[in-house]
This record gives C-alpha cells, sequence and structure tokens, in this order.
C-alpha cells in the first residue's frame, strides 16, 4: 500500500522499506505493519492530542522529566512550545518505557527506532505468524487463564522491580503471542518511586487482570495481589522472583473517607473508559 504520509519520511530514511497494510487504529495512535530489510515490524503512529480518546491526565505525567528548565516552564504554563514538548514527552515516554523493560526482561515488544513521532518496533505475531490477537478477543479455558493470569502478575512484578507500573493495563493492551501474553501500549506507563497516584494505578492494573480472567475462572475473584505486591514493593522487598500468596491483611486504623470517594470516582471513570474501548472494538 501506499505510505502514510507521517510514513514517508521514513521510507526516505531507509528506515522503512514498504507498508504492508494497516493492522489498526486505537485510542492513541494507528499502526501498521510495515518491511524493514527481511524483517517485518510494526509502526505506531501517536495521534495529535485533540485526536486521542485517552487524555494526557496530570495523574499520568506527573514527574515526568524533561530535557531542560525551559520546557518544564512552557508546559505549565501550557503554550504553544509547551503543549508540544508535552506531546514529545508523551510519546517518548512509550518508548523510554519499552528499552527500560526489555532490558528487565519484561514480555513487551522489542522496540528499534523512534523517529518523527514514529515508534517502530517488534510485531507479535501468533502461531501462524499472523499478528497477535489481544486478549479480549479470545475465549480461555480455566486452566488457560490460571496460566495467563499467573504469568502476567509476573510480568507486573517485573515492572515494578524495574519502577514502573502500566497504569492502563487491561485485556486491551495485552496479545496474546504463541510463546504467551506481551503487553503493549505504555504511553502512560508512571514511575513508581515518583508518582503519588502509581499505587492506585498499579492496583486498578492487578485488577483489571484479576476481574478479565475471573470470568473464565472464578477462582481467581477471591485473590489479591496488587496490595500485597505494592506492600512488599514499600517495604523494598519485592524482587522478580517473589511468589505472591494472593492474601493480604489490611492494617486496621481511621477510614480515609476522602480516599474513599476519590477510589469511587476512579473506579468510575475507569469503567466509563472500559465501555469506550470496548465499542471501539
Amino acid at each position: 500500500m501506499k505510505a502514510p504520509p507521517r510514513l514517508q519520511s521514513l521510507v526516505e530514511e531507509g528506515l522503512i522499506d514498504t507498508v504492508v497494510r494497516q493492522l489498526m487504529s486505537g485510542k492513541e495512535a494507528m499502526v501498521y505493519v510495515v518491511r524493514c530489510g527481511d524483517e517485518t515490524r510494526c509502526a505506531k503512529i501517536y495521534k495529535e492530542a485533540d485526536q486521542r480518546s485517552f487524555r494526557q491526565a496530570v495523574d499520568y505525567t506527573e514527574n515526568r522529566k524533561v530535557k531542560n528548565t525551559r520546557q518544564a516552564r512552557a508546559m505549565a504554563k501550557g503554550t504553544k512550545f509547551g503543549r508540544q514538548a508535552s506531546e514529545a514527552a508523551w510519546q517518548s515516554a512509550e518508548v523510554d518505557a519499552l528499552y527500560r523493560l526489555a532490558d528487565a526482561g519484561v514480555r513487551v515488544p522489542q522496540p528499534h527506532n523512534f523517529c518523527d513521532g514514529v515508534l517502530l518496533m517488534e510485531l507479535v505475531t501468533d502461531a501462524h505468524g499472523d499478528a497477535a490477537p489481544r486478549l479480549n478477543d479470545v475465549d480461555f479455558t480455566p486452566e488457560q487463564a490460571r496460566r495467563h493470569h499467573a504469568t502476567l502478575i509476573t510480568e507486573v512484578i517485573r515492572m515494578l522491580c524495574a519502577g514502573i507500573v502500566h497504569g492502563d493495563l487491561s485485556e486491551f493492551n495485552i496479545l496474546l503471542a504463541e510463546d504467551g501474553p506481551v503487553i503493549i501500549d505504555l504511553p502512560q506507563a508512571v514511575d513508581a518511586a515518583g508518582n503519588n497516584h502509581a499505587s492506585r494505578m498499579l492496583l486498578r492494573d492487578v485488577a483489571n487482570l484479576r476481574n478479565f480472567f475471573g470470568r473464565f475462572a472464578p477462582d481467581l475473584l477471591t485473590i489479591d495481589y496488587g496490595n500485597e505486591m505494592w506492600d512488599l514493593y514499600q517495604r523494598g522487598v519485592l524482587y522478580p522472583e517473589t511468589v505472591l500468596t494472593g492474601h493480604f491483611r489490611r492494617k486496621t486504623g481511621p477510614v480515609d473517607v476522602g480516599g474513599v470517594l476519590r477510589e469511587i470516582d476512579d473506579a468510575s471513570a475507569e469503567e466509563a473508559a472500559r465501555r469506550v474501548r470496548m465499542a471501539q472494538f
């Protein structure tokens, strides 16, 4: 097919030989299957801010670093230059997270290049060599659900040990490759130690996994890995090889009513976002 305008510069630079087809159009980007020499890869073209259904919420961008103080001031003021800098930071966040997580052994697509707002990375495939499906497009036996859930909990632990929380993990951004689940879509990833909302996002990510796989294996719905995981991380005793029990005893004390209300609001917002995502597929 003819290369879209956003990919043309990569063709001219020799980073892409041909564009095979469009793979998907999501809430934040369009993805194309491309040929690079003898390899088939995917090219992710980030949408402009006004075309995305996923917004750069302050919760996600809190404590993100930029190259210099001028950029930081411009981003805070919301100037044209600041908005451009915010876009660049939003896009590079996924690139940085992918390289960091790949180095930590997390099951994510291998990144290859980032140029002109386009991310070139590994094309995750199924047993037939076709583009791997998302989890939400697949049905599982109880045994398969338990196995994939266990795999993904291990990956979330590895991510957290690498200092990263996905922030939007669900069945919509996990692919089922021939050898198991692969986590994708990381522009909203947050720094576990530097973001005040990291614990809430981690608990939501883990709950999303539990609730999805719990449809096929209801026994998973009684397991609480999220709180146990975060407690171990905070105490500095969480390691990639840590085996969780699935049980967590909450500390007793005064109830934070404001915190409970915020959790309810966050859950409502997440459910609304989930319904939007489901409507797109």
